[in-house]
């Protein structure tokens, strides 16, 4: 059985590597952005026990997946349950340089134009990694890997 949660910093990465692994293996793909947010505008984060709810019933639909996003608290409950866990840590000037090459994400916005709005907010962001105390910070995700007690690999570079 393959369960396989990757998590990061935005433009670390996550997407890649997840797409990669359902290929490989042939594994469902769970972004988490698709089940943190509401459909509103602006986005407002989903209640934590709704998100829960959802990926709860992805894992239970599926035996084997990979699982990818930024948000420990989405994560944290679930870990138990996975097989491998990755943390995508190649440093903040790579995330950065990765957001400005990312293909457009269909899944995630209307056009090209729409996501590439975003950008200068979402560099803003990738550079306040490691400050942030919040659980899409570089403090949260260390946590969440330090504490996982199975078999686990941290990545420092997108060169694997």
């Amino acid at each position: 059985m393959k369960r396989i949660i990757i998590f990061g910093n935005s433009g670390s990465g996550k997407s890649t590597l997840a797409k990669e692994y359902t290929d490989k293996y042939e594994l469902e793909h769970l972004d988490l952005d698709l089940f943190a947010w509401e459909d509103t505008n602006p986005p407002q984060r989903k209640a934590l026990k709704e998100s829960l709810k959802e990926i709860d019933a992805f894992i239970n639909q599926n035996e084997n997946w990979v699982i990818e996003g930024c948000y420990a608290d989405l994560l944290s409950p679930i870990a138990d349950q996975a097989s491998k866990m990755i943390f995508i840590n190649p440093g903040v000037k790579t995330c950065i340089e990765n957001c400005k090459k990312r293909p457009w994400e269909p899944h995630k916005y209307e056009s090209k134009e729409a996501q590439d709005k975003n950008l200068e907010m979402l560099i803003d962001w990738i550079k306040d990694y490691e400050n942030r105390n919040d659980e899409f910070s570089l403090q949260a995700h260390r946590k969440l890997f330090d504490q996982f007690e199975g078999n686990k690999v941290e990545f420092n570079s997108n060169k694997r």
